[in-house]
């Protein structure tokens, strides 16, 4: 008797020893397997939490403000470069045939004022700002008009995306028919849009190109709307609707602004073109009067302090009358 309950003592405590290094494994599993489902469950808060902070309207209004300083930070490198300032006037990426034309165009001012008998320093100074000053600015002039065509026609372009949107249209064909039924050169800007968002390129980098075609305020409006609807959902239709509304508004307060500053405009004009035309008259009709003008050395200095308070009167009026909105 004393052996059988030595055996089943014996087994008893051996079951125990053994339940409790399998039951401790299995509770660790279960403890480890409790805390990952802790962690993850943590993880999937803090995610959730990150999103519902991602669409708060400070996040969203940071995000702008991010946005725009890129945006602003492109638009001045983009606008400094000739290669830059050929685009935007519509003229390819011809930066050797600028410089080319630049350097023919200063050596035919050069030759011109030295085959009238005038110094060869003057010669050397006009044909500088000939080559390049005058291709520059010839350059700038396109550019700006262009860029104000493109401004003009870009207000009924989003408005036709709005009623395509509407309409149960794709973006993409929306922007085809922009492509081709808008003037130009808004019909070429987006033509060039839909090809490279075609080709496979995503809609923010095609939309980047196009800025440094185009550097407009509006196309960076039009860019953010975008990014921001791709990003947090929304109706797109509503918010370019209101964008068309506002960029109509900034045209308006535009127009308004001309109105206002086009009597200062006109006496800028004519302070800066009064000395000048005065010069011109009395030489044309008193040659002997003016000459000491143009012969004597000081008559040299006079020119220049003339010219050089002159450039500043005028560059101080362009600041005056210059609005920007």
């Amino acid at each position: 008797m004393l052996v059988v309950l030595a055996a089943i003592l014996g087994f008893i405590t051996i079951a125990g020893i053994g339940f409790v290094f399998a039951g401790g494994d299995q509770s660790s599993a279960r403890t480890v397997k409790r805390a990952q489902a802790i962690a993850g469950g943590g993880a999937r808060d803090a995610s959730a939490r990150a999103k519902a902070v991602a669409n708060t309207p400070d996040a969203r209004r940071k995000q702008i403000l991010k946005t725009l300083k890129e945006q602003d930070r492109q638009q001045k490198k983009a606008s400094v470069t000739i290669a830059a300032r050929l685009r935007q006037a519509g003229l390819g990426e011809k930066v050797k045939g600028f410089w080319i034309v630049s350097a023919v165009v200063g050596v035919t001012v050069g030759l011109l004022i030295i085959i009238l008998g005038q110094n060869p320093l003057i010669a050397l100074g006009a044909a500088f700002a000939a080559g390049f000053g005058l291709p520059r600015w010839v350059v700038g002039f396109m550019a700006t008009a262009r860029i104000k065509k493109f401004t003009e026609a870009f207000s009924d372009a989003i408005d036709i995306i709005v009623r395509g949107i509407r309409s149960g249209l794709p973006v993409h064909d929306c922007l085809k028919i922009i492509g081709k039924e808008c003037p130009e050169p808004l019909a070429g800007e987006f033509r060039m849009l839909t090809e490279n968002v075609g080709m496979g390129m995503p809609m923010d980098a095609a939309l980047e190109r196009m800025y440094e075609h185009m550097p407009t305020n509006e196309l960076r409006f039009f860019a953010i709307v975008l990014s921001i609807q791709q990003k947090t959902g929304g109706n797109l239709a509503e918010a370019l609707g209101n964008l068309s509304t506002v960029l109509r508004a900034r045209k308006l307060m535009g127009e308004k602004i001309k109105a206002l500053s086009a009597e200062a405009i006109a006496s800028a004009f004519i302070i800066g073109c009064l000395p000048p035309g005065v010069v011109v008259l009395i030489t044309v009709t008193s040659p002997a009067y003016m000459q000491p003008l143009f012969t004597d050395p000081r008559g040299h200095l006079m020119l220049l302090a003339g010219g050089i308070w002159m450039s500043i009167g005028i560059f101080v009026m362009r600041k005056m009358i210059n609005f920007k909105f």
